[in-house]
């Protein structure tokens, strides 16, 4: 396991936002952490749902992606720091402005799953993922995952999740902000 630990906002006025690709357990692992440290959990994509009434691959498909991305920014600007456990889209990260609003939330936990992990858990899954929704999806998502990943790298910890169960990643995540 991997813990990059930069000068961070660690305390409880901080909310501690997880990053990384569809399929990496953002939500899972949210809901756990949020648990563990008796904090609220959010989920963007879930917010964005509720907001505009439509699930997410509705939203891209009559909107596009690109609309998608202006209301997940508006969405972050309307968040207040606190003690909250944010899980956001995989692809919140892409936008450099959504980065100064991350930032300004609070922490930033990239949860690392290898290539092989994402396969695996996206091929079982029966969540939709618009951007992967064709027959050669695997080559998308190792596309996607080459262009995010020096933008995930960007986040003040780094965890791998790879042959770890959520319950124990979100456990390793709550002693290393903990420890700080």
């Amino acid at each position: 396991m991997q813990y990059i630990l930069p000068l961070v906002c660690l305390s409880m006025d901080c909310s501690w936002i997880l990053i990384g690709m569809m399929g990496a357990g953002k939500s899972s692992v949210g809901r756990a952490l949020s648990e563990l440290a008796n904090r609220e959990f959010a989920d963007t994509d879930l917010l964005l749902q509720q907001r505009l009434g439509r699930p997410i691959p509705q939203i891209f498909s009559i909107y596009g992606e690109e609309a998608f991305r202006d209301h997940e920014t508006a969405l972050l600007r309307s968040l207040e720091p606190g003690p909250l456990v944010l899980a956001t889209g995989g692809g919140i990260v892409i936008r450099e402005e959504n980065w100064e609003q991350l930032r300004r939330l609070g922490t930033t936990i990239f949860l690392d799953a290898s290539q092989e992990t994402l396969i695996e858990r996206l091929d079982c899954s029966k969540k939709k993922r618009p951007l992967l929704e064709s027959d050669d999806w695997q080559e998308k998502l190792d596309l996607l995952l080459r262009k995010r990943m020096p933008l995930y790298r960007q986040a003040d910890l780094t965890v791998s999740v790879d042959n770890m169960d959520l319950d124990s990643v979100a456990k390793s995540i709550m002693e290393v902000l903990e420890q700080k």
